[in-house]
């Protein structure tokens, strides 16, 4: 059970809460003589690292042929942890929306909750293009607030925006699977 993807996935959860630890604790850095961008940056660097772990890991189980029941279950949620964490911390130091914030963390808690019962049904639900490009879209945003870039605000909003539209269609699948399952 516990193979290379399930190992990579779970360092994505470990990496999680010490990423928001630093988004909220700057002083940390700035006590020890740094400049607050120095927390910026290893914030970000922490993001980047555990989103490459998430790439590797469905890379891997798909090649190595290593997919189990147990990383179908917590690479979503080791991937949400990620999400929510630095969209809570960003939201939290007051440079991200709180709706935004608000919308993409529902949407992610219940499409999470739709594919932990299809999993435990075997319906076959694979992640949409639409789906992989939401991710993509949180990643950038997630970037450009830790980084207090421009466009960082826009990017959000239009994260949101994939993060619906894909909830949608992964709902709609969901419900075409389940349809198909019981005739």
């Amino acid at each position: 059970m516990l193979n290379l993807p399930n190992t990579l996935a779970s360092i994505r959860i470990l990496l999680a809460p010490l990423m928001f630890w630093i988004i909220l604790n700057p002083d940390f850095f700035t006590d020890m003589g740094y400049h607050i961008s120095w927390n910026y940056y290893f914030a970000s660097l922490l993001f980047v690292l555990a989103s490459v772990t998430d790439f590797f890991d469905g890379y891997i189980a798909r090649q190595w042929k290593q997919k189990t029941m147990l990383g179908a279950i917590i690479d979503p949620l080791a991937d949400k942890m990620l999400i929510i964490a630095a969209f809570l911390g960003l939201m939290m130091i007051d440079v991200a929306s709180a709706w935004a914030i608000y919308i993409i963390i529902i949407r992610e808690l219940f499409i999470t909750g739709i594919r932990t019962v299809a999993v435990a049904e075997k319906l076959d639900i694979k992640a949409s293009w639409a789906g992989k490009v939401k991710t993509v879209g949180q990643m950038f945003a997630i970037g450009f607030l830790l980084m207090h870039w421009q466009c960082g605000t826009e990017l959000l909003w239009f994260a949101v925006f994939l993060t619906v539209y894909s909830g949608l269609e992964y709902i709609y699948a969901f419900r075409k699977a389940l349809l198909k399952d019981n005739i």
